[in-house]
């Protein structure tokens, strides 16, 4: 009898570690589609460009003070269609913003994965950097969430003006490690997004925005990556806030404007 019970606990534990194995992007990618178009304005233009491998990539420049202007990429959550911050543009004190959809979300062709997004946001930078309204020298990459492993992959391996990073992680192993204690994490994970590996490289300054009571990537994690960033470093914590209602407090935006005032 206890040796059946075994079994069937043993057969359930690996029908489980195979269900993760198999599953895992629909764990750790979201797709949205596009359902509200922002409205047209003289300010705002849609992109369409190549992503690493030619998959045709979809999304919005909004255009901010002079030209050429200084630009702000932003990288956006796993379950994040970015066009909602075409509305919100103004609050990055007159930097134009490039909102590009991961591939899958939106209008954006493809599906995504760690090395499709990574080098997607090597083929965003050099579309910016080629458009002669940007100014290349002053590229600022902002990460949200899942989107902040891929603004460190980018300020890894391009030179930046600043690096804001919302909710990051220091590598999607270890929060996935804290939420299942249970499962052979680093045997099973295909997508790392390992931050902290690239993090002591990184000469970059930063600006680091940790939501107080986050349960889905606590405040340590944030914190390890913000230890060990090589570059100076700006620590801001939003009280009051969690992982899905940071950026609807005002301390994130006013955070976000002194930052790119002291780089621009």
């Amino acid at each position: 009898m206890v040796g059946s019970l075994v079994k069937v606990v043993a057969c359930v534990a690996l029908g489980v570690i195979l269900l993760i194995w198999l599953f895992q992007e629909r764990m750790i990618f979201f797709p949205r589609p596009l359902e509200h178009r922002p409205a047209q304005r003289s300010d705002v233009e849609e992109v369409t460009l190549p992503g690493a491998d030619g998959v045709r990539l979809r999304g919005w420049l909004v255009k901010g003070k002079g030209a050429p202007a200084p630009l702000v990429i932003y990288f956006g959550g796993n379950a994040e269609e970015v066009s909602w911050l075409v509305e919100v543009a103004w609050k990055f004190g007159g930097w134009s913003l490039l909102l590009v959809n991961y591939r899958g979300y939106g209008e954006s062709e493809g599906k995504p994965g760690e090395r499709e997004l990574l080098a997607d946001a090597i083929a965003i930078h050099d579309y910016a950097r080629r458009r002669p309204d940007v100014d290349p020298g002053r590229i600022v990459a902002m990460g949200r969430s899942l989107g902040s492993g891929v603004a460190v992959y980018l300020a890894a391996e391009q030179s930046l003006r600043g690096v804001i990073l919302a909710s990051p992680y220091d590598s999607l192993g270890a929060v996935a490690k804290r939420h299942y204690p249970f499962l052979p994490i680093s045997l099973l994970l295909r997508h790392r997004f390992d931050s902290l590996a690239r993090a002591v490289q990184i000469d970059t300054p930063l600006l680091c925005l940790v939501a107080a009571e986050d349960r889905i990537i606590p405040a340590s994690h944030s914190r390890a990556l913000f230890e060990a960033w090589r570059g100076p470093k700006t620590w801001r914590e939003v009280p009051r806030a969690d992982h899905d209602s940071v950026a609807g407090e005002p301390e994130y935006w006013s955070a976000i404007a002194d930052f790119l005032g002291s780089v621009r």
